[in-house]
């Protein structure tokens, strides 16, 4: 056995320097605490993230942040997984913004949520008791107090010298040591805060939620529960409704009629009425076929599919040609101030699409726009009344909006090109035609397929120039659908929403959404395959 003193001085490792071990330690140090802290951040938002869709039953968004969370922990704490550390949040942007908006709209296109159904069966069954609420007819007035405790807003009413508080979940009961004014509201409630009548009038959602809240009277639901119109008094409301829930039916004690849920969510009446709150539920593909089978649609919606290839193909064309016309005339050498001129082409490429398509819509009114007036002598034509017009000025403005995008495109395609081919076509005696033909336009369109791609990609969902030049107008007559003649697909989808008004129909417009993103995607795709000819050219 030998000690620490026989060893050979080859079998002992010198010990490196405390200074380069404490320079390592630290490295290594700060880097993981980033990590470390990062994650933290990371955690504590999938966490709540987790918690909101715990409290919200929505089993799928838990289930998929369970996932990337425990993902995003074993990729960045790993060791092997270094591709992933760059890949991942790619892949949740991805999976985010990209697959689940598409599938939540392949969700709301299998279903009739719209207006009217736009609700759970709960909270339909809920909506229906309220709606038929009525003032019981010898319902005493209350002094109300409005209170605020734990459990949210609850109501405060004074009854025979006594205080009684109840919520939406509790019903009154009786508080010991309450004190009443003159009038018989309650100003003091051991347990809660009287919300002063003062705050009640200048909040106007505070205001909202009061005016919304029901206390139950009692454990019995017959004996109904207690309301206000404005916050000073209550009184007791009772629904003619009642819900079955064993048998699925809301009964109207009053005409006995009983309403039963059919397939498409509509609770109807054994006398063939129906109640005006419905609940949304899966339909299949009947919103497909509804757009090209209900009267209503069918028509109107092969119109504007038409407008709607005929408005990107021709924008696309026209501003391709005109932005091409002006980067040869342009590109001439013999041109003086060209970039005085050039950017004064490129001016309306600079100013919002929206606001130029105001300024526009103005200049073409038809009484006192200065198109009428300064070009055709102040004839009132109806540039945007009449059909064929709008589409014409739809065309027009959009043109003067879109080919200074081109122009500076082909200008710069041009300037690229190779003068020495240019140079050898001169010397074998080929003309500028010739050169243009052969040469030139060739390779100009080996750069700009793809971009003419795009631009017809973005042109199938121009919303802003349709939105503001003619909000989809003129109407047709021929049905009740809000729709018009320069309504394109994209604009269709939103007056069928119901966002700017009227009867909203989601499913039909997330199913009109699907159909957009397929076509829009075939085209692409057997464009892009077709530009690989040009290429090989």
């Amino acid at each position: 056995m030998t000690t620490g003193q026989d060893a050979s001085p080859e079998t002992v490792k010198p010990k490196p320097p405390r200074e380069s071990y404490a320079r390592q330690i630290q490295g290594m140090g700060w880097g993981f605490l980033v990590k470390l802290l990062l994650m933290m951040l990371v955690n504590a938002l999938g966490l709540s993230v987790i918690l909101s869709a715990w409290n919200a039953e929505a089993w799928g968004i838990l289930t998929a942040s369970v996932v990337l969370l425990i993902a995003a922990d074993v990729v960045y704490f790993s060791k092997r997984m270094l591709p992933l550390k760059y890949i991942y949040p790619g892949l949740v942007f991805l999976l985010i913004f990209q697959v689940f908006t598409m599938a939540y709209t392949a969700y709301v296109a299998s279903t009739n949520y719209g207006a009217g159904h736009n609700v759970s069966k709960e909270q339909a069954v809920e909506s229906a008791l309220i709606q038929d609420e009525r003032q019981v007819a010898d319902s005493p007035i209350y002094p109300l107090a409005v209170v605020r405790g734990d459990g949210g807003l609850g109501f405060a009413v004074g009854v025979d010298g006594e205080v009684q508080v109840g919520t939406a979940e509790q019903p009154l009961e009786v508080v010991d040591g309450a004190a009443l004014d003159d009038s018989g509201r309650p100003t003091e409630v051991p347990g809660w805060e009287v919300v002063p009548r003062a705050e009640l009038l200048s909040d106007q959602e505070l205001a909202q939620e009061v005016t919304s809240l029901r206390v139950p009277v009692s454990d019995d639901a017959d004996e109904g529960s207690l309301r206000t119109r404005e916050g000073s008094t209550a009184s007791i409301y009772r629904s003619s409704l009642v819900w079955d829930e064993g048998a699925g039916t809301l009964t109207n004690t009053e005409t006995g009629v009983v309403y039963t849920a059919d397939e498409f969510g509509t609770f109807r009446g054994d006398d063939g009425s129906s109640l005006p709150v419905g609940f949304y539920v899966n339909v299949g593909f009947d919103n497909f076929v509804k757009a090209v089978t209900d009267p209503d649609y069918a028509g109107p919606l092969l119109k504007v599919t038409a407008w709607t290839f005929s408005f990107a193909i021709l924008t696309v064309i026209s501003s391709f040609l005109l932005g091409l016309l002006f980067a040869l005339i342009f590109n001439d050498d013999r041109i003086k101030g060209k970039k005085v001129l050039r950017t004064l082409f490129i001016l309306p490429y600079a100013f919002p699409a929206f606001l130029s398509a105001l300024l526009w819509r103005g200049m073409l009114n038809s009484e006192f726009g200065i198109i009428n007036d300064w070009f055709f002598f102040g004839a009132n034509i109806n540039w945007l009344g009449d059909p064929w017009l709008a589409k014409f000025s739809i065309l027009f403005v959009n043109l003067w909006l879109s080919y200074p995008y081109w122009f500076l495109v082909c200008t710069g395609a041009l300037q690229s090109m190779p003068g020495e081919t240019l140079e050898a076509a001169k010397i074998d005696g080929a003309g500028s035609w010739r050169q243009f033909r052969s040469i030139q336009f060739p390779l100009l369109l080996v750069s700009t397929a793809p971009l003419a791609i795009a631009s017809f990609a973005f042109n199938f969902n121009n919303f802003t120039i349709i939105y503001m030049l003619t909000n989809g107008g003129p109407r047709f007559t021929d049905t009740s659908v809000p729709l018009g003649s320069t309504d394109i697909l994209i604009s269709a989808i939103y007056q069928i929403s119901g966002v700017a008004g009227g009867r909203a129909d989601y499913g039909l417009a997330a199913a009109l959404s699907i159909v957009v993103f397929v076509v829009v995607g075939a085209v692409s795709a057997i464009a892009f395959r077709q530009t690989k000819k040009l290429e090989e050219f």
